[in-house]
């Protein structure tokens, strides 16, 4: 098999790897839309990690769900994220830079490794971007997200061209 060559077949192949696909329907649950672009600022709504219509990744980090499972979460709400920019701006070869990565960990009191659940989203970012998937971040333990998610991420990234 060739090696990838752009971040969207990168993007697959990471998404592959997990055993999921994105290629569906990514719908928003609320009055609210998944992304807002501005000018050439991209943001993007917090992501659970939901494949389908499923939450994949549910339960409390330091009780019922491991670091590794919660690491996994993020990966998922990480390439969520990237579909829908892909769907967005046509391809991830348009995004510039990502500029910043919000992390919320469903945790228990006593859990202190959020920043090792949020290296695995920006580790994938980092995969699919390169340098340019480099940002800044906040990784922050809460006592319940929504459906129970274990993980949400949000993202703002820069792009190309202004919309």
């Amino acid at each position: 098999m060739t090696e990838p060559h752009s971040r969207d077949q990168i993007a697959d192949l990471i998404a592959a790897e997990l055993g999921h696909r994105f290629d569906g329907e990514i719908l928003a649950g609320g009055h609210y839309v998944p992304l807002v672009r501005d000018g050439r600022t991209v943001y993007l709504s917090g992501q659970v990690p939901r494949v389908g219509t499923t939450v994949v990744v549910t339960g409390r980090v330091g009780d019922a769900v491991s670091l590794d499972t919660a690491r996994e979460g993020a990966q998922i709400c990480a390439l969520r994220s990237l579909a829908l920019l892909r769907r967005a701006l046509g391809s991830l070869d348009a995004v510039e830079k990502v500029l910043r990565v919000g992390v919320f960990v469903q945790c228990t009191a006593d859990f202190t490794q959020q920043s090792e659940v949020a290296d695995a989203a920006s580790d994938l970012l980092h995969r699919v971007f390169g340098e340019a998937g480099v940002h800044v971040r906040t990784a922050v333990g809460v006592y319940a997200l929504p459906k129970n998610a274990t993980v949400e991420v949000e993202m703002t990234v820069a792009t190309t061209h202004a919309a």
